[in-house]
């Protein structure tokens, strides 16, 4: 009976768009929260070894017996794996250690307007009325919590190199949601992932071999640990394996609007463990996120309703 439910949830790919958002909203309030003691490559590396430590018992058979065909698709999983794996996450750590709070949510909102300026440059993919409405009625959504309800106030934003980086990161990811695409239906796709999550883990080696060099201190409390466990078994684990399935039944264009339920859950989670106040441009803004989350996923939804 479990075994039927979990597969009738996997068949419908806009069911599952919500748990990637809600990991990565953990994984932001982790990467705040260990900005002052875990270094940024070290927090990325450390994600990437969990995940692929987890992942490895259940692929490497499977990893045997396609090693031909990782090898013919070689270039796809070193772009997926230095994007994906790689930049993306070293950069967003990085500039989580500079770059203030608001300013990345601000400018994490942006990756749903990058994939289809992406997809069109890469693959000519082409995106509807309807789901370039519902990014943008999201995007004003995420642009209505940062600015607390005054949309003046972003015009008070102040934007420094370090916020370069954070654009930087988001437009990996962006060509890394593209570039998913790509895999061969052929090629197995949580072996297609071990493979990028070990060549992403090659890419970033000499960055972190150089951050030690530099006198980097890893953190070994108990509470460094478990927050190193959580982002390389949820925020990067089942949340990639979550997403590429998504991208691979919806597009990275629609898939990509789920992104902006981040803010969503940010929100939630800093209410509920933080105690932060929910104003009223918060409950504004969540409810135009979901409005356009929905309008962009519905005609989706629809057609995967059945199995």
């Amino acid at each position: 009976m479990m075994a039927r439910w979990l597969d009738a949830i996997w068949q419908r790919p806009y069911l599952l768009l919500w748990l990637p958002p809600a990991f990565w909203a953990g994984n932001l309030v982790l990467g705040r929260g260990l900005a002052d003691t875990m270094p940024p490559v070290t927090l990325a590396v450390g994600r990437w070894v969990v995940a692929l430590a987890v992942l490895l018992p259940f692929v490497s058979a499977v990893l045997w017996r396609q090693r031909a065909l990782l090898w013919q698709q070689r270039w796809l999983v070193l772009l997926c794996g230095a994007f994906g794996i790689a930049g993306y996450n070293a950069l967003a750590y990085v500039a989580l250690r500079t770059v203030p709070a608001v300013n990345v949510a601000f400018l994490n909102s942006t990756l749903p307007l990058m994939i289809p300026v992406a997809a069109f440059v890469l693959t000519r993919e082409t995106v509807s009325s309807r789901t370039v409405l519902g990014i943008l009625v999201s995007f004003l959504g995420v642009s209505w919590i940062v600015s607390r309800g005054n949309m003046q106030a972003l015009l008070t934003l102040r934007f420094e190199r370090a916020d370069l980086l954070v654009l930087l990161a988001i437009l990996n990811y962006a060509l890394y949601s593209v570039l998913l695409r790509r895999r061969p239906a052929a090629l197995d796709p949580l072996a297609f992932l071990a493979a990028t999550m070990a060549t992403g883990l090659l890419v970033l080696l000499p960055f972190w071999l150089w951050e030690l060099a530099d006198g980097a201190v890893i953190p070994v409390d108990a509470a460094s640990l478990s927050a190193v466990l959580y982002i390389g078994i949820f925020a990067s684990l089942l949340a990639f394996i979550l997403w590429n399935r998504c991208v691979a039944m919806l597009g990275a264009v629609v898939t990509g609007v789920s992104f902006h339920l981040v803010a969503v859950f940010t929100a939630t989670l800093a209410f509920i463990f933080l105690n932060e106040a929910v104003h009223g441009f918060h409950i504004v803004g969540i409810v135009m996120i979901l409005g356009g989350f929905g309008l962009a996923t519905l005609p989706m939804a629809k057609r995967h309703r059945s199995p």
